[in-house]
């Protein structure tokens, strides 16, 4: 039975002072507390004492076989957004300051994505990757892709929008698959898939499907010897659980959502046996070092980053964009129809604020869902979606996106011949494609229009850096948020392993405020 006494006695208490910020942010360095007359006391190195403070540097963040696995210094990836918007400087800042960025390759001209590698490929070496997005309704880009990256040696690819998996995805993973004098597979191509539902994980964590080796083999790309090693090895030993992210997402919250990935890898381990190991990384929702020590916590063995790059000077859309998003909130975003999976009803996260492309995009997805062709429509709904939406007839527009298709994909443009519905679709696809490359271009007359890919972390970010120097868009690049979120979660981490210990903290001391990356050099 707990006694009076007890339940009156104060615990010790980490008041807020200089000296205690300083002691907590020396990351690299361990303490001793101890409470001396109810006045803490940090003292360097290990000693008998109330409490101890451990060694956490951004390094020892994360899953050492991540790292070894990639060649990193620190388990932080810039994660891939589409039209280029993750760029290669973006990639090639990242890679170089020991971290991991992908080129956003999706909904670019394999020409353009093939210039982006020349860049990357080009003087000093360092780690990226090529984003290779799933697109049920146009599957010939994303072939396409996979054949420049097999020919370019391009060794590292982020899977993302994936429900079922596909024979390129397949083809790019188990080509040039081989035993070593070890007896040990290996397997040249690495893939992390980006996932937030259950039975994607699950197809990502396990072996190929037969029926693409079997079509592999029978197209001469595997022989039947290494079909049977493919049979062997997960598609992905990389995972990123996907929550509540800017683009193509499911909303799901990270807390939720991370354990229950993690449950995937840890089932799939333990059916498969796969000598290397499975990893599960946190994308979506990381903004701030709250954010990011809680996915460590958590068990993500890397995390992603997304919409706050995307407002990093080295990203690839207009300074017009960045100063959209520098004023975002966390209510600022909304659900709307994607281009590429528009007639499947699959949605996209953008910013609300300053635009009017939600709307807009719902509205369409509306008038295609009711009315099966736009002859149909009133003629006043006609007239408002050629002056305000397309800002041309609607048969010009199919002009043009005719001679795209027959270009591209030259079936899609025979069945809307056919099929006046499909061309109403492909019309408004190109509204849809349209509207995230006005952005790029800081096009200001087409700025309620602007589709710009952003979650609600952006707010949170916004709201972390007020009145700091990275308030403002020009003082934000990749390489000195990366930092900050890292040196954050590790002096987070300490914070909470005294906690554990039994000591309360004072409030203030959570607050970790942004540094210049000349102040954080000495912890990287």
């Amino acid at each position: 039975m707990t006694s009076k006494a007890q339940l009156t006695e104060l615990p010790l208490f980490l008041p807020y002072s200089p000296e205690t910020v300083s002691c907590l942010r020396d990351i690299s360095r361990p303490y001793s507390l101890s409470f001396s007359g109810g006045a803490p006391v940090f003292t360097p190195g290990i000693a008998s004492a109330d409490a101890f403070v451990p060694v956490c540097r951004p390094y020892s963040l994360g899953d050492p076989a991540f790292l070894r696995a990639h060649g990193l210094k620190y388990a932080y990836v810039g994660g891939s957004m589409a039209n280029g918007i993750s760029s290669t400087q973006l990639a090639e800042a990242l890679g170089r300051a020991g971290m991991l960025g992908f080129y956003g390759a999706a909904g670019q001209p394999v020409e353009e994505i093939e210039k982006a590698i020349d860049r990357l490929q080009a003087g000093e070496a360092f780690n990226y990757g090529i984003n290779l997005i799933h697109t049920p309704s146009d599957p010939a880009p994303e072939a396409a892709v996979v054949d420049l990256c097999l020919r370019r040696g391009i060794r590292l690819i982020e899977a993302s929008a994936y429900i079922n998996l596909s024979l390129p995805l397949i083809r790019y993973r188990t080509h040039g698959i081989r035993l070593n004098s070890a007896g040990e597979i290996e397997t040249p191509n690495r893939v992390i898939g980006k996932v937030s539902r259950v039975e994607v994980a699950e197809r990502f964590f396990s072996p190929p499907a037969d029926k693409f080796l079997r079509e592999l083999v029978s197209r001469g790309e595997l022989t039947p010897e290494q079909a049977e090693l493919a049979a062997r090895i997960p598609v992905a030993e990389d995972v990123t659980a996907e929550a509540d992210s800017g683009g193509h997402t499911d909303n799901r919250p990270l807390v939720n959502l991370l354990p229950t990935i993690i449950a995937v890898k840890d089932r799939a381990q333990e059916k498969y046996a796969y000598p290397s190991g499975l990893r599960v990384g946190a994308g979506g929702g990381i903004a701030t070092p709250e954010a990011a020590a809680a996915a460590f916590m958590m068990g993500a063995a890397y995390i992603v980053t997304g919409s706050v790059n995307q407002a990093c000077v080295e990203s690839g859309t207009s300074d017009l964009v960045r100063t959209l998003l520098a004023g975002a909130g966390q209510s600022d975003v909304a659900m709307a129809a994607a281009a590429d999976m528009f007639e499947m009803g699959v949605k996209v996260q953008v910013l609300k604020r300053g635009t009017m492309f939600a709307m807009r995009a719902n509205k369409l997805f509306e008038i295609y869902r009711a009315h099966g062709s736009f002859a149909e429509l009133p003629a006043d709904l006609r007239a408002s979606l050629e002056k305000d939406y397309f800002r041309s007839s609607f048969e010009e527009v199919w002009a043009g996106t005719r001679e795209f298709f027959l270009r591209r994909e030259p079936s899609q443009a025979e069945r809307a011949e056919r099929d006046p519905k499909h061309k109403m679709a492909l019309v408004f696809r190109w509204y849809l494609s349209q509207s995230s490359r006005w952005p790029l271009a800081g096009d200001e007359s087409r700025k309620l229009d602007y589709q710009v890919w952003c979650g609600p972390s952006m707010g949170a970010f916004n709201e972390w850096t007020k009145g700091t120097f990275l308030e403002a868009p020009r003082s934000r690049d990749a390489v000195t948020v990366a930092f900050n979120l890292l040196a954050g979660a590790a002096a987070l981490s300490r914070l909470h392993a005294l906690r554990c210990q039994g000591v309360a903290v004072d409030a203030a001391l959570a607050r970790q405020e942004p540094q210049t990356r000349e102040q954080l050099a000495p912890l990287f």
